[in-house]
C-alpha cells in the first residue's frame, strides 16, 4: 500500500469515499463541480494541506485522508496537524487498512515535527470513534461547529 498526495485525477475516487461510507460508489458516477475543483487546487497548492490518498497494488483508491498542519505557540510553538475525512472503501474495511492509514498520517505528522495530532468525527459515528480510540485517540474535548451559509 502507498499513502501519497492525490493527483488531480484521482479527485473523483476521493469524492467516492467521501460519498457514501456504507457502500462502494463508481468514481465515474461522481460529478466534480467547479467547487470540488477549486477545494482541490488551494489544498494542493498550500503547503500546510495534503489530501492523502492510499493506494493499492493495482493503483486503486482505497482510502483517503486529508491533514492540515497548523502552527500555534501552545505546545512550545510546536505545528499540530488536523486529520480529516478519514476513509476506507466499504469493501476493503476490516483488514487493517485504516490502522495503517492512520499509523502512517500520524508518522508524516511526527516527521514534521507536530507535537500533536487532533481528529473530529461526527458524533453519528460511534464505530469510528471505537477505531479512533483503539489507536490511542483521547476524547480531550468537546468540538462545536458553527455552519455558515454561503449568501
Amino acid at each position: 500500500m502507498i499513502l501519497r498526495p492525490a493527483s488531480r485525477a484521482e479527485l473523483p475516487a476521493v469524492l467516492a469515499l467521501l460519498a457514501d461510507e456504507e457502500k462502494v460508489v463508481d468514481p465515474a458516477s461522481i460529478t466534480v463541480t467547479a467547487a470540488y475543483e477549486r477545494a482541490f487546487a488551494e489544498i494542493e497548492s498550500d503547503p500546510r494541506n495534503e489530501m492523502l490518498v492510499f493506494v493499492d497494488g493495482d493503483d486503486v483508491v482505497v482510502g483517503c485522508l486529508q491533514a492540515t498542519y497548523i502552527p500555534g505557540l501552545g505546545r512550545g510553538g510546536a505545528e499540530r496537524a488536523l486529520i480529516e475525512a478519514v476513509r476506507i472503501r466499504a469493501d476493503r474495511r476490516g483488514g487493517g487498512l485504516g490502522r495503517e492509514l492512520m499509523a502512517r498520517a500520524v508518522e508524516r505528522a511526527r516527521a514534521r515535527g507536530c507535537g500533536l495530532v487532533q481528529l473530529t468525527s461526527d458524533k453519528r459515528r460511534t464505530e469510528a470513534h471505537r477505531f479512533y480510540a483503539s489507536l490511542g485517540f483521547a476524547r480531550s474535548h468537546d468540538g462545536f461547529k458553527l455552519t455558515l451559509s454561503s449568501a
